[in-house]
């Protein structure tokens, strides 16, 4: 068979079920057969695009996500989402084409050299130079894609390369179990949360696993000790639970972080410092217990006093073995500061001003969303409220990104997890920035046949960076901007447009659009001004003497 033909077979022998991309003159016989395989490939309008898909698929499904490019500026364009999954945590496979390493006749025309642009933000980097070398070299990249910590590989198939003929099969693949943890390390993490007095878990995304929600509950359970999710860790515990604290949604002086100063034990369950650090954890302030797949990346923010190893869910399983509830411990301080989040959250949530207070979309969202209904935010200000007033109720419901934390993804990551999950109520919200980073894909959704909610949060701006702007008492330059007629634009694309006129519109609007068939489009005008009169300056007035 030709190299192209066996790459795909490779592929499908890993458990790859898509493809995203744009190809290009390099990947023709890579496109042709994929044409001939079970692999369904979905043409995107831009690469970035097609990254933010495919690295969803890996994020949600825990198997590498598959992207293709052609070469030069098909492969530059992957970039900015190569860096999210590899950020992130999430398994991704990119392929890239290129020109003929044998002999070329085009000189450098749109020629880089792609694998070191690769090099700093993938585990693994490679060109293939033997089409013999195709089954070795995709089974090292996708299993190291799917390697704890998971992230980016990519693989170039130069044009001639793609053209040989091989008699080389797929590797087969063998399930390879993880890790266990030290028994020594289980006693000494379980002896220092029983010497606690305020022991506390923060739940971060190298949790958000499958088998992790099992024995995290138990351990919850058996224990009674309240936790704290990070942005990236929501719904890895049921966050409509009584021992549910909050989440760190905001940099510093919020009430999470108040209880975090309050504890003398933190668990850090899948903690990951890509992640943006709920609070600075050394050894001076805390005991802070690491428990992950992997050792910790020290920082000045991360120094743990004690670190477990290993399968997560095998190290919460043997620590609920072991652990005896004391009766020394004390969770008043935690609980009296949540009363106190919880009312500081409820408030405007009623609110019928307009443009609408942020407070009252992100309450009538949860009305309105299943239990397993899933919001893909893009990045920016929403980002924080909805992950600070909104519980997450099953895992992965709340597709955000707090690592690299670009904007653009939040609508091709809402359309791959409705590909994953097509029975299920999606909603993507982006701001007015952000949706038009990656607007073109709403072809691609109303190609796929697909229903989906896209919710734009109006302001005219960049939100984030205007609030950002005005903590620091700097005048309000350079961050506005005009927009479309969202309504003539969903029509363009043959999308539903909905405009929200006043607050008693949203929550009918968004049930109907919820559960009606095809793409509907809401604009939602919003109400900055509530970023500095309730988070920033104003939060800190009111925890400063917690």
């Amino acid at each position: 068979m030709k190299a192209s033909q066996l790459l795909i077979k490779c592929l499908e022998s890993a458990g790859i079920k898509y493809i995203f991309g744009l190809p290009g003159e390099e990947n023709l016989a890579v496109l042709d057969a994929i044409r001939e395989s079970s692999i369904k490939l979905v043409v995107t309008r831009d690469e970035q695009s097609a990254v933010f898909m495919a690295a969803t698929v890996g994020r949600l499904t825990g198997k590498a996500g598959v992207a293709l490019s052609t070469l030069g500026p098909g492969a530059t364009n992957l970039v900015t989402g190569v860096a999210y999954a590899q950020l992130g945590g999430m398994p991704l496979l990119v392929i890239t084409g290129q020109k003929p390493i044998r002999k070329s006749k085009q000189g450098r025309f749109q020629i880089i050299d792609v694998v070191r642009m690769m090099e700093p933000i993938t585990k693994f980097t490679r060109t293939i130079v033997s089409a013999d070398r195709i089954p070795s070299a995709v089974h090292q990249a996708v299993r190291l894609a799917e390697t704890e910590r998971p992230g980016a590989v990519h693989l170039e198939l130069p044009e001639d390369i793609a053209e040989e003929e091989t008699n080389a099969q797929p590797i087969l693949w063998e399930k390879v179990r993880r890790s266990g943890p030290d028994p020594k390390a289980i006693q000494a993490a379980v002896e220092a949360i029983e010497k606690a007095k305020q022991p506390v878990i923060v739940v971060g995304a190298g949790a958000n696993r499958k088998l992790v929600r099992k024995h995290l509950g138990l351990f919850i359970k058996k224990t009674g000790i309240p936790f704290i999710t990070t942005q990236m860790g929501k719904g890895v515990e049921d966050e409509s639970s009584a021992l549910y604290l909050g989440t760190t949604a905001l940099s510093n002086d919020d009430y999470m972080h108040r209880m975090l100063d309050r504890a003398d034990s933190i668990i850090m369950i899948g903690h990951d410092i890509t992640e943006k650090p709920p609070v600075i954890l050394t050894p001076e302030r805390h005991t802070v217990i690491h428990i992950n797949f992997y050792q910790a990346d020290i920082d000045d923010v991360y120094i743990p006093s004690h670190e477990v190893v290993g399968d997560i869910s095998h190290t919460l399983w043997a620590m609920t073995e072991q652990i005896s509830p004391k009766k020394t411990w004390n969770f008043d301080a935690f609980f009296e500061l949540q009363k106190k989040l919880r009312a500081h959250s409820k408030q405007k949530t009623t609110d019928s001003s307009f443009p609408m207070k942020p407070q009252r979309i992100v309450s009538e969202l949860r009305k309105i969303m299943p239990r397993d209904g899933i919001l893909s935010l893009d990045n920016g200000m929403y980002k924080l409220w909805i992950a600070r007033n909104y519980p997450a109720y099953e895992q992965n419901t709340v597709l955000l990104d707090n690592a690299f934390a670009t904007m653009g993804a939040g609508l091709p990551v809402g359309i791959a997890a409705k590909l994953l999950y097509p029975e299920r109520k999606i909603v993507v919200v982006a701001g007015d920035g952000g949706f038009l980073m990656n607007v073109a894909e709403l072809e691609t959704a109303q190609r796929l046949g697909i229903d989906l909610v896209i919710l734009i949060i109006n302001d005219s701006g960049y939100g984030m960076i205007k609030w950002k702007q005005a903590e620091m008492n700097l005048a309000d330059y350079g961050l506005s901007f005009t927009n479309p007629d969202f309504l003539k634009l969903a029509e363009s694309f043959g999308a539903v447009g909905h405009k929200i006129t006043s607050a008693e519109d949203f929550l009918p609007m968004m049930e109907k659009a919820l559960h009606s068939k095809g793409i509907h489009i809401i604009d939602c005008p919003v109400d900055y001004s509530e970023n500095t009169l309730v988070f920033g300056k104003a939060l800190r007035a009111q925890t400063a003497d917690l």
